[in-house]
């Protein structure tokens, strides 16, 4: 009985020790509003720098900047829309405010499933806050997601979600891309909010295995039965084979837009920079929190950025947030005035 005794009470201290270590990480799904609160405060950037990059040829529309370093320089990979679909682009700076168009690194093709929709989006950067915003290699390689089809237009016919990688990361030439979609509306195991279309996605390096799984996509997507686009999650153990994670989205709201996720991570928590729009007027800059990636907090106070400027005055959106050197920069695909372009906002003044 002794011996009964001490083992319900090693087993009880065992126990009790766990649920105190999940209670801090992942039954703890709900973030506390102070913490929210903290977070906001953060990354909150409420001085709009204004636009910083259009593209050489301005009467083409720029889209989804992702910013990342290498050997000091900054890069931003984005998206040019000329009428017959997207093509990846990439362009460089050396203080983040001054950006040079280089080249492109995603091109239309002919006779393949994605034709005339290349829309990339860099993998594996860094997404510690504060950190040094490097790209990681896996297996050799550099990796990017893109928007594919085959329908020329804007956005237009099916979506599907294509797979690219390159042994160089900022030396200009096509990357090269799968001859199948890694994700498809037309998948089997597709989920109702995701059976139409497929659009931005992002993929992140998750250490800790919080789903089980070490590389997770972020993406939005619409289905026939949810006219509206919500973001959804996707995991994979090599970075090839991809599968669907969970029932429904990571973060909805049942009408409009809620779409172009960027992870980023402070200390023990995640935040997802997202955009929304018509659930609401307009297109908008948001974020949520979590714990463990899966459970997600939704910041209910005001924007991040919203329209307010000539150069956005219609929409402020598609997020890319980094903090360097104490400064929140937050680049955003702004339209208005001057087009479709790439605006900033910052957490200091920095204009001179």
């Amino acid at each position: 009985m002794k011996n009964l005794v001490l083992l319900v009470v090693v087993v009880c201290g065992i126990i009790s020790i766990t649920c105190c270590n999940q209670t801090n990480t992942t039954l703890n799904k709900v973030v506390p509003q102070e913490t929210m609160e903290k977070i906001y405060n953060e990354v909150k950037t409420p001085f709009k720098y204004g636009v910083v990059f259009q593209h050489p040829d301005i009467t083409k529309m720029v889209d989804s900047p992702t910013i990342f370093c290498e050997n000091d320089i900054w890069y931003m990979t984005y998206i040019v829309f000329n009428g017959q679909g997207y093509e990846t682009w990439l362009a460089e700076s050396v203080d983040l405010l001054h950006w040079e168009s280089k080249g492109k690194l995603l091109s239309f093709t002919e006779n393949t499933w994605d034709a005339n929709q290349k829309a990339g989006y860099l993998s594996l950067v860094n997404i510690n806050w504060g950190g040094d915003y490097s790209v990681e290699k896996y297996q050799g390689k550099y990796w990017m997601t893109y928007l594919g089809g085959n329908t020329a237009g804007y956005e237009a016919g099916v979506l599907r979600t294509g797979l690219a990688n390159s042994t160089t990361l900022t030396e200009l030439h096509d990357w090269k891309t799968n001859n199948n979609p890694v994700l498809s509306p037309e998948d089997e195991d597709v989920r109702w909010f995701e059976n139409k279309t497929i659009y931005k996605s992002l993929v992140i390096h998750d250490n800790i295995k919080h789903t089980g799984h070490p590389f997770v996509m972020f993406y939005n997507a619409r289905g026939d039965t949810a006219n509206y686009e919500s973001i959804g999650m996707a995991v994979s153990d090599n970075m090839v084979s991809w599968k669907r994670y969970g029932k429904n989205p990571a973060i909805t709201k049942y009408k409009g837009i809620c779409g172009d996720a960027q992870i980023a991570k402070y200390n023990d928590l995640y935040i997802m920079f997202y955009f929304g729009a018509f659930w609401k007027p307009g297109a908008f800059e948001r974020f949520a929190c979590s714990y463990d990636l899966i459970n997600w907090t939704d910041w209910s106070g005001p924007d991040l950025i919203a329209p307010s400027e000539f150069y956005d005055k219609k929409y402020a959106h598609k997020p890319w947030v980094i903090k360097w050197k104490g400064v929140v920069y937050h680049f955003y695909t702004a339209v208005g005035d001057e087009g479709r372009v790439i605006a900033l906002a910052t957490s200091k003044n920095i204009i001179k």
